[in-house]
């Protein structure tokens, strides 16, 4: 998870929990020690986000400029601008070597610092790290976020929108959609991050679920109170699947109410969150999807 830059983290902590881990794996520092490969202990995509991003040459606007540039792209001219690629390309790679070598470099003397921690000391301190995002403990998943589908007076037969991210929550940020989106599921809740960033756009409890199902083999459709949510992933199966388990549970665990007199005022339940945060709605169900998965 770490590796797959999904815990949104500062390159600092992501160097102590590299340094952490190869306290694990070898105890203290040695120059005897193995060393794993840098990839192996830290997010690649970091080193590679610090690489100057490729100039995109302007196009030409003069037409027999343009026909000069394509009869001479065959010769002797395309062999210079093949010579330029090939020499960008190497100052990137001997670019990506140096930021990985700065890298280890820093990692190592974090892990000098840690001289005498135990295994299971490390382990613990890496796992407590991890913790400290809150998303820690959710499957995340890639997804688009195609549309917004609200529902007013059951107005059922509405047509699906492009539409932009609404706020699922008074406190959540409105964005441009489409969205590429994490999709995280976990225990107790289900929240939609921005990639890389810590904090979710939005967060709601399985009590706000009312239905999900999947549209097509790409198409997955999470149901909000009102309104639809729609994705295009890979992933739909998978998704469906841990919803379904993670939503049975909560129903299980659900204690049934007490029946009381009509004449008197319901009595709130006290396992429930607080209804500004997540306020509970319908009985979820599945409805899967016909010719493509069942749960």
């Amino acid at each position: 998870m770490v590796l797959r830059g999904y815990v949104p983290t500062s390159e600092e902590t992501l160097q102590t929990l590299a340094a952490l881990r190869l306290q694990s794996l070898n105890s203290d520092f040695s120059t005897h020690a193995p060393f794993p490969r840098l990839e192996e202990l830290f997010p690649p995509h970091v080193l590679h986000a610090r690489l100057p991003a490729p100039r995109h040459r302007t196009p030409t606007k003069c037409r027999g400029a343009r026909l000069r540039a394509g009869l001479l792209a065959g010769g002797l001219w395309g062999q210079a601008l093949a010579k330029q690629r090939a020499e960008r390309d190497q100052r990137l790679r001997g670019r990506l070597r140096e930021e990985g070598a700065s890298t280890m470099a820093a990692i190592v003397e974090k892990w000098k610092l840690l001289q005498g921690m135990g295994r299971p000391e490390a382990m613990a301190a890496y796992v407590a790290l991890v913790r400290e995002w809150p998303g820690f403990g959710s499957t995340l998943f890639d997804v688009d976020l195609r549309a917004v589908r609200h529902w007013r007076g059951g107005g059922s037969g509405q047509p699906w929108q492009r539409a932009a991210l609404t706020p699922l929550s008074p406190q959540s940020p409105v964005g441009a959609g489409p969205q590429r989106l994490w999709l995280g599921i976990g225990a107790k809740a289900v929240s939609l991050y921005k990639p890389g960033e810590p904090e979710p756009l939005d967060s709601f409890c399985y009590g706000r679920i009312s239905s999900f199902g999947a549209s097509d083999s790409s198409t997955f459709r999470l149901s909000v109170e009102d309104r639809d949510l729609l994705f295009e992933t890979s992933q739909v199966d998978e998704i469906a699947q841990l919803l379904n388990t993670y939503l049975t549970s909560a129903g299980a665990r659900r204690p049934p109410r007490p029946q009381e007199p009509a004449t008197s005022p319901p009595a709130p339940d006290p396992t429930a969150p607080p209804q500004g945060l997540c306020p509970t709605a319908g009985p979820w169900q599945h409805r899967p999807p016909v010719g493509s998965f069942h749960s």
